[in-house]
């Protein structure tokens, strides 16, 4: 082998990941510390209930916010935050009043789903992108309060959004997408955002939606991710990615993947078994992501452009990235 052929597969070898040892499944034994409040919101007679998973180191981390799906609640997608923390964010999840699951659980079950078709309009949507602003005020509020016990504990200047199905739309509407007359929504405290089973834009134009998005995104989906409420279907909650301008975007297929995946339980329309390999390929995206892009962990970004992000996938997954 000449000296030349070597240093052109040292290059190789660096470029594909396979350089360093960054592992985004990897955590420790240590458990997570889970603390369940509510933030009231005065302005609007409103108040909101959190629970906030924490890691052991007490220093400052970066936050990562979660919103659930209609008819969810804070305690949702619980398998997320456990591992964030382990990983060193304080996540933050948000029930939304309204849209959460106080809205079916007392109904007759042949009257739920008009009523959460009805929790799934405007007047919901707009409380939801609401909420996220004012937990993040509060979050500032705590972390300067010498006495609270998460004085300390919050890095806001990095701060990542995420949500699944109606938390999906929320998550869209705080972290770029623009709607019809300019108005928007977005918070310019959250520096990266992650998507789960994301939708197109009511109006069908979607360059004018997403064209704008200045932060990162990750959007994940599956090839049955449809949802009877929203008629969204894994087919069209592809057009997002396409109009999204080319700065660090990645979208992830995950191959018979429902709109329960991204759950711990299955819902009632459910056909098929679960994929237990969806939940590891969704953490080790979201972790490498949030690394890079609010650690600024070069080799999370590494992982992340390279093909060692397959080696989490099964071979029908699809994986996309700009």
């Amino acid at each position: 082998m000449t000296r030349a052929f070597a240093l052109v597969m040292l290059i190789l070898w660096l470029e594909t990941g396979r350089g360093t040892d960054y592992d985004p499944i990897l955590t420790s034994s240590i458990q997570v510390e889970q603390v369940d409040l509510a933030i009231k919101d005065s302005k609007r007679s409103r108040e909101i209930p959190i629970r906030v998973y924490l890691p052991a180191d007490k220093t400052a981390a970066p936050v990562v916010l979660f919103s659930h799906g209609l008819g969810g609640n804070r305690e949702g997608s619980a398998f997320l935050g456990k591992h964030w923390a382990k990983r060193g964010y304080v996540a933050v999840f948000l029930q939304h009043p309204g849209s959460d699951d106080s809205v079916w659980k007392d109904q007759p079950v042949a009257q739920r789903m008009a009523a959460l078709t009805k929790a799934a309009g405007p007047k919901d949507f707009l409380l939801r992108v609401q909420d996220v602003p004012v937990v993040l005020d509060q979050l500032e509020v705590w972390k300067k309060d010498g006495s609270h016990p998460f004085a300390g504990r919050f890095d806001l200047g990095h701060v990542g959004m995420s949500g699944h199905s109606f938390g999906a739309v929320t998550t869209q509407a705080v972290s770029g997408q623009t709607y019809p007359l300019g108005r928007g929504f977005t918070d310019d405290r959250i520096q990266a955002a992650v998507i789960m089973s994301p939708s197109g834009p009511a109006n069908g134009n979607t360059k004018q939606a997403f064209g704008n998005v200045k932060i990162p995104w990750m959007l994940l989906t599956g090839t049955n991710d449809s949802n009877p409420i929203s008629g969204a279907d894994g087919k069209s909650r592809l057009v997002v990615f396409p109009d999204l301008s080319p700065n660090s975007k990645y979208q992830l297929v995950l191959e018979n993947a429902q709109h329960s995946a991204f759950t711990e339980r299955a819902l009632p329309a459910d056909t098929g078994r679960r994929n237990p390999n969806h939940h590891r390929a969704m953490l080790a995206v979201t972790t490498a992501f949030w690394d890079a892009y609010l650690r600024d962990d070069k080799d999370a970004r590494q992982w992340l452009d390279s093909d060692a992000v397959r080696s989490v996938l099964d071979k029908e997954d699809q994986w996309q990235k700009k």
